[in-house]
């Protein structure tokens, strides 16, 4: 996991944390980098410049494991007005939530309802709602969460992890669903019996679980691959699927970090390619 993105997850956990970066020099310049700013309004201008120039974004507030169900509340409303501000601008810009953040640990059923309410504001902002998978000890109650929400709506999907053995099986157990599938490496720290300790495994496995999900009979069942990597050689090799199999952009976007790898980014923006940038 790059330094960026690891600084990132620690600070979206810890109050106290992401208080002393915001004092510091060296992130101040950080956040000029790899974030547009540290407000909502930042976010959606940098949105709005995007897709000036085709490219969607996914708008995310940094922020996990939230004990209270009040706390929980103000997370849901803060989502609700990002949607209303989509809408209002007309922006195709979506949201990605984490379950925590929702207040899982506080009541799960509470998390549910916060979850279909965010994903019918959502249907009616013609946006689109994201669910970001956390730790392993997770992904049972995740996969529960997006089955609801997909039973409700087409506008809703989810991220799996390419680390984790157990993800084949979970990939073939929605492919029926027609899901919205955001496919990522994983940033959290497993257990080898959990997760592929090597990297190179890792990597093979984003591979076939992405030509999976690009599979014909995911496409005809209404499914969208997001490829959710930085990685210049896994773009080139499932780019490379993408032509052979005629795959239309209807059915996969890249999806990356705003300011990580911009020249790649770049390269497939001058290709055409549908490309979606996630603003923290």
């Amino acid at each position: 996991m790059g330094i960026a993105r690891s600084i990132l997850l620690k600070a979206s956990r810890s109050q106290w944390l992401a208080r002393q970066l915001r004092e510091r020099r060296f992130f101040q310049r950080a956040v000029r980098r790899f974030m547009p700013g540290e407000t909502l309004e930042a976010a959606l201008e940098a949105a709005g410049a995007f897709s000036k120039q085709d490219l969607g974004s996914v708008l995310t507030e940094l922020g996990e494991q939230v004990t209270n169900r009040a706390e929980a509340a103000d997370v849901r409303a803060h989502y609700i007005s990002v949607l209303d501000k989509i809408q209002r601008r007309k922006l195709p810009a979506h949201i990605s939530v984490k379950l925590t953040h929702l207040g899982l640990d506080a009541s799960r059923e509470g998390c549910v309802q916060d979850i279909l309410k965010l994903a019918a504001r959502a249907d009616q902002a013609r946006s689109f709602l994201w669910i970001d998978m956390e730790e392993s000890r997770y992904v049972d109650a995740t996969l529960e969460l997006y089955r609801r929400g997909r039973a409700r709506s087409s506008r809703i999907g989810l991220a799996l992890q390419a680390y984790l053995y157990r993800t084949a099986k979970d990939v073939e157990s929605l492919i029926p669903l027609g899901p919205a599938i955001r496919i990522v490496k994983g940033a959290y720290l497993e257990p080898p019996d959990v997760a592929y300790p090597k990297k190179s495994d890792v990597d093979e496995n984003f591979y076939k679980l992405s030509c999976r999900l690009l599979a014909d009979d995911a496409q005809k069942a209404g499914g969208l691959l997001h490829i959710a990597t930085h990685d210049g050689k896994l773009v080139e090799r499932l780019g490379q699927v993408i032509d052979q199999r005629n795959v239309p952009a209807s059915a996969y976007e890249y999806a990356m970090l705003y300011g990580i790898q911009r020249p790649l980014q770049q390269r497939l923006l001058n290709a055409r390619k549908p490309l979606r940038i996630l603003i923290a």
